[in-house]
Formats: structure tokens, sequence, C-alpha cells
């Protein structure tokens, strides 16, 4: 399954009413909580059967389509649900109790309110009186049959309003294999580095941005509360974070797709993002090389193009010798790994290194191609990528169309 996204025009009234069934959907949503904690041992079928009771008792509720409101009930039972499998592995620390939210952006269609009328034109039927919606944007939908669309949800974010389809359809590409493995090292100096020595330079989006973010930020809290002059600077600095986070995706995405399409094996670092930003010294430039999101991309387009994608322990990477497999204490300061075997390399190489050996241990490579990792290439694997995988990215809203 994955996501086409398009751009929505329409009038202003239309604006309002999207407004309005967003509300409307997380009002059944916080409803459905509520019940949840108020009654013990209710379940998501319940949650289900209890929107119907929400709908004869409130108007708003009644006037959203019934599939809409059993989407609502579905991310309450959702956030239920996270709950509790975090509990079930006793996760350390929060366990991330369901809240009430306060600022919804979407609302959620199944199969029925909503029809094609072509492949740019969409018609809302239900009460909210959305109507019919123009899409902008470069993708087709009468490639895809309308029965492979499952779910359709409006969203609005700070430059407008948008309309995303969610597809139940192959999104595999046949690739000519480049018989080629790669081990890559995130890093904050540089964005990564393989085991080759080359190097992508960190583009550093938030860290170039900030200048403007903080001057717009200073603007919007000069301005006074509940004024029109503090929505129009609100907006400015909403359009302004969310430039930044395009562009941070749309690095990713396009980085991501190079490195698939190049390599038969990618081998990458398991890292655990979460625990590495409580370093409240680097926790910015963590979040602004949104690396998480680069090994997302990764391995979506691993699947896409039928590569292997392996998620390597990142312990002692750097520490441990590629060439004799000593291990070489050095501190985050120090750049340069130098062993008593001779071997002297960058630290980052040296770490991509030992990544691509650890990879390829991990999927069981056949034949001797000698020490050298960048030869150390067997055709035959004993798993393939879909079992490597935990986990796969089955969203397509974020990839360019111009690749």
């Amino acid at each position: 399954m994955f996501v086409l996204e398009f751009k929505v025009e329409a009038k202003t009234k239309q604006y309002q009413a999207i407004d309005e069934a967003i509300r409307t959907a997380q009002f059944i949503r916080n409803k459905c909580l509520r019940y949840w904690m108020e009654n013990r041992g209710v379940n998501k079928y319940d949650l289900s059967a209890y929107c119907r009771v929400l709908a004869h008792d409130f108007k708003l509720a009644g006037e959203l389509n019934s599939q809409a409101r059993q989407a609502s009930a579905e991310r309450a039972w959702s956030s239920i649900s996270r709950f509790f499998d975090n509990c079930k592995k006793k996760v350390i620390g929060k366990k991330g109790y369901p809240q009430f939210k306060k600022f919804s952006r979407s609302v959620e269609y199944k199969t029925t309110g909503w029809k094609l009328i072509d492949p740019k034109t969409i018609h809302f039927s239900d009460k909210k009186e959305i109507g019919t919606l123009k899409l902008k944007g470069t993708w087709d939908l009468g490639y895809f049959k309308q029965s492979d669309i499952k779910r359709v949800r409006l969203v609005r974010r700070a430059d407008g309003y948008y309309c995303q389809f969610v597809l139940s359809c192959d999104v595999k590409e046949d690739v000519k294999p480049s018989g080629k493995c790669i081990g890559l090292d995130i890093g904050l100096t540089s964005f990564y580095t393989d085991h080759e020595g080359h190097q992508v330079e960190n583009p550093k989006f938030l860290r170039k941005s900030e200048k403007r973010l903080k001057r717009l930020q200073r603007r919007l809290s000069k301005k006074k509360k509940g004024s029109k002059n503090r929505q129009r600077a609100r907006a400015r600095l909403a359009k302004a974070h969310l430039k930044v986070s395009r562009q941070r995706k749309d690095f990713a995405v396009k980085l991501a797709r190079c490195v698939a399409h190049s390599n038969d094996v990618i081998a990458y670092e398991d890292l655990r993002v979460k625990n590495l930003v409580k370093n409240h010294c680097l926790a910015k430039s963590i979040n602004d090389a949104a690396w998480y999101q680069f090994r997302e991309w990764i391995e979506y387009f691993g699947v896409k193009f039928g590569k292997i994608t392996i998620a390597v322990p990142p312990n002692y990477t750097s520490q441990h010798c590629s060439n004799c497999g000593e291990t070489v204490q050095k501190s985050l300061s120090t750049r340069t790994h130098q062993c008593k075997c001779g071997c002297v390399l960058d630290r980052d190489e040296n770490a991509a290194i030992n990544i691509l050996k650890k990879g390829l241990g991990t999927v069981g490579h056949t034949g001797t191609f000698g020490l050298d990792p960048i030869n150390a290439w067997g055709e035959n694997t004993s798993t393939f990528s879909e079992v490597i995988l935990s986990k796969q990215v089955i969203s397509l809203n974020q990839e360019s169309p111009r690749l």
C-alpha cells in the first residue's frame, strides 16, 4: 500500500467545511477515548458501535460520514493498543498513555462518502457539504482502479489543504542488478560516509534557516493574542517550518533512491534516535539530520527495487579496527582511526567498513573474495529483504514526482 497526495483547490466555504469535518473527527476520537477510560474492558468493536450513539446524540457527529466516524474511532483505538503494547513489552520510562487531541489536522474517509468524478476531481457526499474539490498534482489517478483506493484523507497544512489517496497496489519496480554493496556510517560532520571513504555533506537545513525562524518567532510573540495580525504571523512561522521539513524530506528521498538504485546490498546502523536525542548538546543537530527518515526511505526503496537492506547493531563499529579486529578506544573528538597493525583511516570510513562486514555476515553470503569488504559479495543469500526488515515504509506521498 502507498499514498498519493494532491493539493486541493476550492472555495472559502468548502475550506470551512473541511475544517468542520476535521473538528468533528477530533471530537469523535476524544469521545471514544473518554468512553474507553470510563468503561473497563472496552475493545475496538465497542468503540466502533459507540460511533452510532454519538451520531444520534450529537448533530455534528451525525453529519459526518459513518465510515469516517469509524476511522476516527480506529485512531483512538490505535493509541490505546500502542499503550497496551508498550506495557506488555515493559518499555522503560513513559508508556504513552492515550491523550486527548487538541489540534487535529486531518479527517479520513474509507470507501464511502466520496466519489471520483474524473482523475482530477473528487466529490464528498456527506452532510458536511464539502462538495466537489479540484485536485492539483502530477500523479494520474486514472491509471488505478477506484477499488484500489482504500482510504481518502483530507489534510490541513500551513500552506493549504491536501487530499491523500491510500492505494492497495504493488510498488515493486524491476531494476538491473549492479553487483555492488555498500556500508553506511551516519554522522553529523558528514551526513554519511561509505566503506570507500566517499562522503555526503550534511545539508543542515534547520541550522541554515534558524536566523529567519527566530525573527519570525519574535514577531509572533509581539502580536496581541487573538488578533488577526497574530494569526498572520503564526501562519508565516508555520510556513517557514514546513519549508524546512520539506527540504529535509526531499533530500532524504533523493539520496535514499540513489543509494538503493546503485547498490544491491545496503548495510547501515540500527540507531535508536530516541535515545540519542537525550544528549541535549547534540539533540538539535541529530533531529536536523533526520537519520531515521533516511533509513525509512532506504528500506522503502529496498522493497521497491528488490534490494537487500540490513540494519546492523552499531556497537563498537567505530572502536574496532576494520583491518585486524583489535579494539582501539577513541573519543568522539578523535576523527582518525590509528591501529598498531598500521591501519590509518578516517574514523567514519573505518566504521562503515565494519558495518558492511557485519551486514554481509548477516545475509550469509557465499564464496571467498579475500579480506577486501568491497569484493566480499556473494550472489546467493539465505534471506530476503522482506525477512530482514521488521518494518517497511508504505507511504509514497513524500516521494518527489521529479525522480
